[in-house]
């Protein structure tokens, strides 16, 4: 394993000039994380102070420590229906260690070397969970935008039935705030985008509750004040049937930390013209979420809108990130009371814009018009995740992703009879036209992937030629992969040709597929001098054996 993170390769040409461009976007960056990362520890179920300090500490620790150059770390809203649904059901400790066991599993991912996997993610299921998960936050949000006060069902149907069944109880000054959140956060960026938006309206919607006396719940209100200085260390209770238990969301986890976060570096990379590390992003992102329970936070990965913004201000290095942390540091400990005066709907607010901005609608006509598999492969992603959760949203979409890849493999894949009027090779020692081929041995051409489906088509392909020959020659330099499948399908072929007394010979067999039938006792049982490199070869064999 290499532990190089980003930081420590940037340091080394490190200047003043660099500094100052990290420390205007360090700052800018901190002051937009405020009210997203006290929004994100309340919609997941903690207090904002979780939510504050696990901006500060895995916010420094995924900058000074991953793969990306300009990645911004901290809660997202990503794991804000998993974590909820975690502390719903195990309390915060349960999540601390799931969190925990999550950081473990993304250090071995990288130190395996498995970051390049996360790539190999169909896009259908990835913009499927995307966009529920911004279905969920935004239906989430929705009982303190309208001052509602309720006690929220864990899954959307029962959320949506309940807040339908209490609107009659909305509070217009709530709503009131939370659409003028709203207003600001989308309007604010024609007058001046030097201002972060939603501290705008953090600051007007905060003024106003305060000026007039509204009667609308603000973060003490709510959850008592936010205590100022260090939350101090909490080590999560630790047992075998609890880590058994909670080995299920530890892996959600897992997975989404890994997902958001390299998806985040792909973005910076585009942005800046950067190259991340993907495995030694993995480590860091584990480290960080190892580290942040033990002061009492939860999960944390790459934050996408946060990296961009990192990027638009004119970031150069991880340095960037820690000022950002750093500047949430002095919020923690110099002016906790002062966030606590917040309006809840106005952080709704704006949970519910980046709910917004998070959700792929456009993907949705874009995928119908392009591929109809696609398409219900990212509608079945997407309802599974609303109407039940994540993991099952992911779990199902990734399956129908698996069959559909399948299925275009076969569809690729093509076996036909070759005579000499019909072969597309005119000339040349893989070509049969003009050669004399000798009674009784036919010839196939095999093109595609080798895989079950492939297997069964050659199977087809000799029921439907009629006749029994005695040699059947496989044209397969067209042939670029075998997986196990095809090869076991292929040896049943083939001991059921060698029963009815039929030789087989191969030709042109590439690397892979020849790795793969050497590798087993197949290659044997056909025998090793019936693999040819060309058909002349082939034909010339054929004769010897009669």
């Amino acid at each position: 394993m290499t532990f190089r993170p980003a930081s420590f390769q940037a340091l080394k040409t490190y200047d003043r000039q660099s500094f100052a461009a990290d420390l205007v976007s360090g700052l800018t960056v901190g002051v937009i994380a405020l009210p997203l990362a006290i929004g994100f520890g309340i919609a997941s179920g903690v207090t904002p102070t979780q939510g504050l300090w696990t901006a500060i500490v895995a916010g420094f620790l995924i900058s000074l420590l991953g793969g990306s150059r300009l990645q911004i770390g901290g809660p997202t809203g990503a794991f804000v229906p998993v974590l909820a649904l975690i502390v719903a059901q195990h309390g915060y400790t349960g999540l601390a260690l799931a969190t925990i066991m999550a950081g473990m599993m993304l250090i071995v991912m990288g130190a395996l070397k498995l970051g390049s996997l996360i790539k190999f993610i169909p896009y259908p299921v990835t913009a499927g969970f995307t966009s529920g998960i911004a279905v969920i936050i935004l239906v989430g949000q929705l009982n303190e935008f309208a001052g509602l006060g309720l006690k929220m069902p864990e899954h959307v149907p029962q959320q949506l039935m309940l807040i339908g069944s209490h609107l009659s109880q909305t509070s217009l000054p709530a709503l009131g705030i939370g659409l003028l959140t709203i207003a600001i956060v989308f309007g604010f960026p024609k007058i001046t985008t030097k201002v972060p938006p939603s501290i705008v309206a953090v600051i007007v919607c905060t003024a106003l509750v305060h000026w007039f006396e509204l009667p609308v719940n603000t973060i003490v209100s709510k959850f008592g004040s936010i205590p100022s200085g260090w939350p101090g260390w909490h080590l999560p209770p630790v047992s075998l049937d609890l880590m058994r238990e909670l080995m299920g969301p530890a892996l959600t986890i897992a997975a989404l930390g890994a997902i958001e976060s390299l998806l985040s570096a792909m973005v910076a990379d585009g942005m800046a013209d950067t190259r991340h590390d993907s495995n030694q992003e993995l480590i860091g992102q584990g480290i960080a979420n190892v580290v942040t329970p033990l002061i009492g936070g939860i999960a944390a990965t790459g934050a996408i809108a946060r990296t961009a913004a990192n990027i638009r201000n004119g970031a150069r290095s991880p340095v960037s990130g820690m000022v950002h942390a750093l500047v949430l540091l002095l919020v923690a400990l110099f002016a906790a009371p002062m966030a606590g005066m917040i309006p809840l709907a106005c952080l709704s607010g704006i949970l519910i814009t980046v709910a917004l901005r998070m959700a792929e609608w456009d993907t949705f006509p874009e995928i119908w018009r392009s591929t109809r598999s696609d398409f219900f492969v990212l509608l079945t992603a997407f309802l599974l995740t609303v109407i039940f959760d994540l993991t099952i949203g992911v779990g199902i979409g990734l399956i129908m992703a698996a069959v559909m890849f399948v299925k275009r493999m076969e569809e690729i894949t093509h076996i036909k009879l070759v005579t000499p009027v019909n072969d597309d090779e005119r000339s040349g020692s893989n070509s049969i036209a003009g050669k004399e081929v000798p009674e009784g041995v036919v010839l196939y051409r095999v093109e595609g992937p080798f895989f079950f489906a492939a297997a069964e088509k050659l199977e087809s392909t000799l029921r439907a030629s009629g006749g029994k020959p005695r040699a059947i020659i496989l044209r397969m330099r067209n042939v670029p992969a075998m997986d196990a499948s095809g090869l076991h399908a292929l040896e049943v072929v083939i001991e059921k040709l060698h029963r009815d007394g039929v030789k087989i010979l191969l030709t042109g067999v590439q690397p892979q597929p020849m790795k793969v039938l050497v590798g087993s006792t197949l290659a044997e049982k056909i025998g090793l001098d019936h693999f040819c490199a060309d058909i002349d070869e082939a034909l010339v064999r054929v004769r010897m054996l009669g």
